[in-house]
């Protein structure tokens, strides 16, 4: 029986967050080999076409994608390919309809496809997964993303938020993974919220733990491996989706429809 890599993916298999209906056909969209996992990105197939809107089928989201005057830009590069896997703060943009999008998690663990301004369409967060010396002794660091900096600064460190300028390629700022500065959970049961910082345990030879309290005092505890800064102190960096990352009960969510309904 033959191997090799598998160029195909089953709609039912399809990541959940990706919202496709499951008697929509059998096959979806499988994410090229990219900067995100597979299960943690977006293709931008799903993107133009789920998402956006801006296609019917897979057909015209590719014409849209490799038409000639690059009409879809992710983190300010023109991508060709339809399959091009999207992920966590990625930026795209849309140079004929001068319109930008931010991935960010909403609090069900989906991906929000937030409209930002221009002047926020030229930065991205990243987060800071290792920190290594090389070869003659050069220091680098790698981030959620695929990307390595080399000489970055002495105090940035792993799970430490850097600004990236998308225009130059160069870190802007950082901020640090310290008490008191405002995260997002990007893994787990409660990814999308939004909280400050609030403790930090250190487990040897387990996960550690952050604590975490949001706008409204719920505090809950996640992997710090699941913890992304996007601000220094109680403000974000980037625009937050509808909510600020507040988890709502189902009760709350409930009165909410009572309440839009009946206006």
């Amino acid at each position: 029986m033959a191997g090799g890599i598998k160029k195909h993916l089953k709609r039912i298999r399809a990541p959940h967050h990706w919202m496709l209906s499951k008697m929509g056909g059998t096959w979806a969209p499988r994410p090229s080999s990219g900067p995100h996992k597979r299960r943690e990105c977006l293709p931008l197939v799903v993107l133009l076409r789920n998402r956006l809107r801006y296609a019917l089928n897979f057909r015209e989201a590719t014409l849209i994608v490799k038409d000639r005057h690059g009409s879809v830009m992710v983190d300010g590069k023109v991508r060709k390919d339809v399959k091009y896997p999207t992920g966590f703060m990625d930026v795209i943009s849309l140079p004929q309809t001068k319109e930008h999008f931010r991935l960010l998690y909403d609090t069900k663990g989906r991906f929000q496809v937030l409209r930002i301004d221009e002047a926020e369409a030229k930065f991205k967060l990243c987060k800071v997964k290792n920190r290594i010396v090389g070869p003659n002794h050069v220091p680098y660091i790698i981030t959620h993303d695929g990307r390595t900096f080399r000489y970055p600064h002495p105090d940035i460190k792993i799970n430490d938020s850097i600004k990236l300028d998308l225009a130059t390629g160069e870190i802007s700022d950082f901020v640090k993974m310290e008490m008191g500065n405002l995260v997002m959970v990007t893994g787990g049961k409660n990814t999308g919220r939004v909280g400050t910082l609030s403790y930090l345990e250190r487990h040897e030879g387990g996960f550690d733990i952050v604590h975490i309290k949001d706008a409204h005092g719920n505090v809950f505890a996640t992997r710090l491996t699941y913890a992304f800064v996007i601000g220094k102190g109680k403000k974000p960096l980037v625009a937050l989706p509808k909510g600020e990352g507040v988890k709502k009960s189902i009760l709350e969510e409930q009165a909410d429809f009572i309440k839009k309904h009946a206006e």
